[in-house]
């Protein structure tokens, strides 16, 4: 059935919108090459964004005929702000932002493992709001968090995880008491595959595995351009998987004996001593870093048994690799987080030489490209993706 009017201009709307949010700004012209549709059509259009204060002119084109025509209109990117939180169990960091993406202010901050459930929580809280304030007086419109561990996938809500903190539940009802914004949460690798999947190395790949490669171990599943989570928001909790080398099993409360005791960061530092390469954080290396990224680092740069190393540690990798590769044939699996991008292509490629010898499916392995700002980047388009929902409609 063919659209309403109503419906049909809902459509062009936000067909404009985002076309000027990735390509703008456009000159009217411009806005009818690119969506086809006719002159008349554009100029309603243009009028009605300009009315509901989602779009104003910003310039005029460099053509040699001036006029109407040659006007560059732009999103009104101040119209309201974004927050993007990556939680982690020790430090929360902050970003702001406005609806183009573009930062405005950020912030980090430790949180002490003696630091109690409601304190944290406030802190945290509290470094949200500075941090809008330092942005600027645009209202903070939506909040993305990522935060490791389940998401209900029916109540969209961080579940209660042995073994993380118990502040990281108390935060997000705290925001979602205090702020007028839209609060989301989403896992955190999920949000790194959104990231890397938009605007980092699996830009090319709607179908790929993206492992997580930090102070701890977890994947993410792409299918189809679609993140899949599972039935109960578990799908990528790859650190309990039974491998082989691991000593003994996970349990149902630990991940000790899983994919986790051969990947993670202390069992991965571990290795690298064992192969004469120091394992400790490097100055400058981020406060937020695994010292497992800085033990990459250092054999790529020749430093120790730097070659039995990585091949260990590919040998470790391949493992997990080739049991995701086995189960849902993703054609692609992307090394992220701080240890996957301080690993880069030269750890992929011995990554992916390792699984091809393992597993009759093929499949590219490539290194993450946001390395430890993923989840940041990833929580920053959730909350984008939730305030064009509601203003990318004329008078949303």
């Amino acid at each position: 059935m063919p659209a309403s009017p109503s419906t049909a201009r809902a459509i062009n709307d936000r067909l404009a919108l985002r076309l000027l949010q990735q390509d703008g700004p456009l000159t009217a012209t411009q806005l009818k090459t690119l969506t086809g549709l006719s002159r008349p059509t554009i100029a309603d259009l243009v009028e009605r964004l300009q009315g509901a204060g989602l779009v104003r002119v910003v310039g005029e084109s460099g053509a040699a005929r001036r006029g109407p025509n040659a006007r560059l209109y732009g999103i009104v990117a101040d119209r309201a702000h974004l927050a993007a939180l990556d939680v982690r169990t020790d430090s929360v960091a902050v970003v702001v932002a406005d609806l183009l993406g573009v930062t405005l202010a950020e912030a980090t901050l430790p949180i002490g493992s003696d630091t109690g459930t409601h304190a944290a929580a406030e802190q945290a809280a509290a470094l949200l709001e500075r941090t809008a304030r330092e942005a600027g007086a645009a209202p903070l419109h939506s909040v993305g968090i990522g935060a490791p561990g389940l998401i209900d996938p029916v109540t969209g809500e961080l579940r209660d995880t042995s073994g993380l903190p118990a502040w990281h539940r108390r935060l997000v009802r705290v925001l979602q008491q205090r702020l007028p914004a839209t609060v989301l949460v989403e896992n955190e690798t999920n949000l790194a595959a959104v990231a890397e999947h938009r605007a980092g190395a699996a830009r090319d790949r709607d179908t790929f595995v993206l492992l997580w490669l930090g102070h701890g171990i977890g994947a993410a599943v792409m299918l189809d351009g679609k993140l899949r989570r599972g039935a109960s928001g578990g799908a990528g909790e790859i650190g309990f998987l039974p491998v082989p080398g691991a000593t003994g099993v996970p349990s149902a409360a630990n991940c000790d004996g899983g994919f986790h005791s051969l990947v993670g960061s202390a069992p991965v530092c571990e290795l690298a001593r064992g192969h004469g390469i120091d394992a400790y954080t490097r100055p400058g290396s981020g406060e937020q870093e695994p010292a497992a990224a800085s033990a990459v680092r250092a054999a790529l740069a020749g430093e120790g048994e730097s070659e039995a190393f990585l091949g260990a540690l590919a040998d470790r990798l391949a493992v997990g690799a080739a049991a995701v590769a086995s189960v849902i044939d993703p054609g692609c699996v992307v090394l992220a987080g701080e240890v996957g991008h301080a690993g880069g292509d030269a750890l992929a490629s011995r990554v992916e030489e390792r699984l091809a010898a393992m597993s009759p499916l093929r499949t590219e392995v490539r290194a993450g490209a946001l390395g430890g700002s993923a989840v940041l980047r990833g929580a920053l388009l959730a909350a984008r993706e939730a305030a064009q929902d509601e203003l990318f409609t004329a008078g949303g």
